[in-house]
């Protein structure tokens, strides 16, 4: 008896669905209610799936946030000093609406054409080679961000050049602050085990508490702003940017790309709504715009805050400026709460980064693979050869400022714009699924990241070359 079944090789992995009319390649739009009679055919596509399981929405908004608001805020009060408040916050609230439309394109092609991960939506509209360099963007980028984690876990518990750590200051200075021991036992103690997890959907209940330390943060920061606001002992801010001096300019050009990497989660949207219960197109965008709404809230009260409290003495990691007299009660009391409670909060925000970057490295070593969750040996493996490349890296760069214009100006900025774009503007033409609008904004994103990027890496090199000479 002849048949139409074909063997699967047992290296290959689909969804298996039910298929019950014939289907039609339109998504349907947010405005549609479900229900409704549509040619569009859930079942036809792998990416959307309204059975139970995976994660609810507000663990989906916990894991996106965690995402987002990592070491990135620690420099905003920075950027603050350059830009001044008026267009810092206008910064801010533009690259957020910049970001959120790019994911939301990016979950729409990636539905469309039924891909699992960042680098299978950019080989299904720009080809193979551009997936490896999307999956080399997303290591440097995820690499360079937990390589600022430690960078900042090491500043805050040992002290840097100019300011004095956790431990010396409840301690004196001895052998058990000495920074590279420090960082490796953070390490292998607290990050290793949450970092060996298989699932992203485990690591919900740590992301919502790492929001939570993040929310406390902020507002510590706001309220001791407001108190010595009131109190008149705060300086005037500047309200725009600076262009009287050659240095100045320098500052400006270099910190609009740490600006572009602010709202970088782009490399952990598939992964989030792959596990999202009952996922759509509709209900990830729900996810997107509630995490952007308060990743705006968090950002603003943390860089006009921040920069209200230190003014000009602002540093590039301003956690390290919460080892003086704040000219409040309770001073040290605020101090540690801020230091530690945001260590912690980098703690929880670690594992959420290294998941994509782990999935990331077995995608493009080991293609074709089975899914890590599913071989734990090797994905137990990567686990530890990553983290100690994190480490040594965390070792051998400065501070958090260098790692974050290079990556901003290169990986992070080419993840958020310009491979979302490009996708949008050549899936959108095939499948005439942009709408003018879209597309118009599409192009503007692209000649965005590309202007930040040729700008941000010019200025980089001339400050390297002007420190050198």
């Amino acid at each position: 008896m002849d048949s139409s079944y074909s063997v699967i090789s047992k290296t290959s992995y689909v969804e298996l669905q039910k298929q019950t009319q014939p289907t039609s390649k339109l998504l349907p739009s947010d405005d549609v209610e479900e229900g409704d009679d549509l040619d569009f055919v859930v079942s036809n596509y792998p990416l959307v799936n309204n059975g139970k399981g995976g994660s609810g929405i507000y663990g989906a908004v916990f894991n996106l946030t965690t995402s987002i608001i990592g070491a990135g805020i620690m420099a905003l009060p920075a950027t603050m000093k350059v830009l001044g408040l008026v267009l810092g916050l206008l910064l801010i609230i533009l690259m957020a609406v910049l970001s959120e439309i790019s994911v939301e394109l990016l979950v729409r092609f990636s539905v469309l054409h039924n891909s699992r991960s960042y680098g299978e939506v950019v080989q299904s509209a720009l080809g193979k080679p551009a997936r490896i360099l999307s999956e080399i963007c997303i290591i440097v980028n995820n690499g360079g961000v937990l390589v600022v984690y430690l960078i900042i876990m090491g500043d805050v518990i040992s002290g840097s050049l100019h300011h004095v750590g956790v431990l010396d200051q409840w301690l004196g200075n001895g052998f058990w602050d000495h920074r590279r021991v420090l960082i490796l036992i953070v390490t292998v103690v607290f990050l290793a085990p949450l970092c060996a997890l298989n699932k992203i959907d485990s690591l919900s209940v740590t992301s919502a508490a790492s929001v939570a330390l993040a929310v406390v943060f902020v507002v510590v920061c706001f309220a001791v702003a407001a108190i010595k606001l009131v109190e008149g002992t705060i300086d005037i801010p500047r309200m725009s940017p600076d262009f009287g001096s050659k240095k100045a300019i320098l500052d400006l050009l270099v910190v609009i790309p740490i600006m572009s990497n602010a709202y970088v989660c782009h490399f952990n949207v598939q992964p989030i709504y792959n596990e999202l219960e009952g996922r759509s197109p509709r209900k990830m965008n729900s996810v997107g715009r509630i995490t952007t709404a308060i990743c705006v809230v968090v950002y603003a009260s943390t860089a006009v805050s921040g920069y209200l409290l230190f003014g000009q003495d602002t540093e590039s990691d301003i956690l390290t400026n919460f080892d003086q007299d704040l000219g409040i009660r309770f001073s040290s009391a605020v101090n540690y709460i801020v230091r530690i409670g945001y260590i912690l909060h980098l703690v929880l925000v670690f594992p959420v980064v290294h998941f994509s970057l782990r999935e990331t490295v077995n995608a493009l070593l080991f293609e074709g693979s089975p899914p890590l969750s599913e071989t734990k040996k090797k994905s137990l493996g990567l686990t530890v050869v990553l983290l100690a490349l994190i480490y040594v890296g965390s070792t051998m760069i400065p501070n958090i400022w260098t790692a974050f214009k290079f990556t901003g100006a290169t990986s992070a900025v080419s993840l958020g714009f310009t491979f979302p774009a490009l996708i949008a503007l050549r899936l959108g033409k095939q499948s005439n699924a942009l709408s003018f609008v879209e597309r118009s904004v599409s192009w503007l994103m692209l000649i965005l990241a590309v202007v930040v990027s040729v700008v941000g890496t010019l200025g980089n090199v001339y400050s390297l070359r002007s420190k050198s000479d």
